[in-house]
């Protein structure tokens, strides 16, 4: 089989999940030997992260806009190949495609109900562009691929797709998400968020002024991809400006960088409102770092039975999960040791192999 794999945006420096997700994939089919051919269709961009070399051709497509890139230049690349099959693998894909249509939907937030504007142009137009794309594709598809039972039942609920159309496959991390071996002087908490409401950024500041008003030893909050400016108008909104002393905002932390400061995170914060998966749990577990995160959406199928879940409209209960970690030793080092071994149950080559299987069933099931 020769499949076509849109990839747009893994060339961009300031890749995020949906980018890492197929990125990794790809590195994993890449060393595979099993006779089929993938053409990689990616926009011009400084990470040159991927290279083609053997079963795996990266093309290059230059268009102005992403809707148009995506709407016009792929499937028009797509047709003038001897492609099967093309996988859309960020949420979205062509309305016409010349070839049987797979798409990953990572999640289907943006068809959910919003209580307000997302804080950013690039991320209200992508939730308009996608209100109205995925439910005219979702009809065209020979298969949707989603990363949990969770975001798979949320698809089966929202759209009109059978369940068995809509397929689970796990996510993966990097191996460089390892243990550290230095001695364990941990001192921060790290805390990623972005923009996005869903990362619940506010109750995680008011949970963060709760534990320094009976912390012991005061812990600085690490908060990654975020900007000091936006977080300074939370503190001054919310009233948390005695904080501020005890935060640091480095900004946007490339992933390479990224095992680093999850080994010498005392705790990372992970309480979202809602998510597909998060990929962060398994990178924090793999290093060594106890996680709380949330009892919501997929983040307990991720972090399984003895992840430490936390209500995340509560700031009180995200505080004391911190204090616990603080107090008690054992009970830290017991999530420790579970967090290691939890992660064992996924990884980039599992994955790829999913996809190909899929790939193989359509092309099976495809008269030509």
């Amino acid at each position: 089989m020769k499949i076509a794999i849109e990839a747009q945006r893994i060339f961009r420096p300031d890749k995020h999940g949906m980018d890492f997700v197929i990125l990794e994939v790809l590195r994993e089919l890449q060393k595979r030997d099993d006779g089929h051919q993938y053409d990689v269709y990616v926009a011009p961009g400084p990470d040159r992260c991927l290279q083609t070399e053997g079963n795996l051709r990266v093309i290059e497509l230059r268009c102005p806009t992403y809707p148009l890139w995506e709407q016009v230049a792929l499937p028009c690349a797509v047709k003038h190949s001897d492609a099967c099959l093309l996988h859309c693998t960020s949420n979205t894909a062509p309305l016409y495609s010349p070839v049987p249509l797979m798409v990953t939907l990572h999640d289907i937030i943006y068809l959910e109900p919003r209580s307000h504007r997302s804080p950013s142009l690039y991320q209200e137009m992508g939730w308009h562009y996608r209100r109205l794309v995925v439910p005219r594709i979702v009809k065209k598809c020979r298969c949707i691929i989603t990363v949990s039972q969770y975001e798979q039942q949320r698809i089966c609920q929202t759209l009109p797709v059978p369940p068995r159309m809509v397929v689970p496959v796990y996510n993966g991390y990097n191996p460089h998400f390892k243990p550290a071996f230095s001695n364990d002087k941990r001192q921060y908490i790290f805390f990623l968020g972005n923009t996005d409401p869903k990362k619940n950024t506010v109750r995680t500041l008011q949970a963060y002024a709760l534990y320094l008003q009976k912390s012991m030893q005061r812990r600085p909050l690490l908060i990654a991809d975020l900007k000091e400016d936006y977080v300074d108008a939370l503190l001054k909104q919310y009233h948390l400006t005695e904080i501020k002393p005890y935060l640091h905002t480095p900004g946007y932390i490339p992933n390479t960088e990224l095992p680093t400061v999850y080994q010498a995170s005392f705790a990372f914060l992970y309480p979202s409102l809602r998510e597909s998966f998060g990929i962060p749990i398994l990178e924090a577990m793999a290093c060594g770092t106890p996680v709380i995160t949330s009892r919501t959406s997929a983040m307990p199928e991720v972090a399984g039975a003895g992840g430490l879940l936390v209500d995340p409209c509560q700031p009180q209960e995200i505080a004391r999960a911190l204090l616990r970690l603080e107090t008690d030793e054992p009970f830290r080092q017991q999530q420790i040791a579970y967090g290691l071994e939890r992660v064992k149950q996924f990884s980039w080559k599992n994955t790829a192999k999913h996809y190909i299987q899929l790939y193989e069933s359509i092309f099976q099931t495809t008269p030509y």
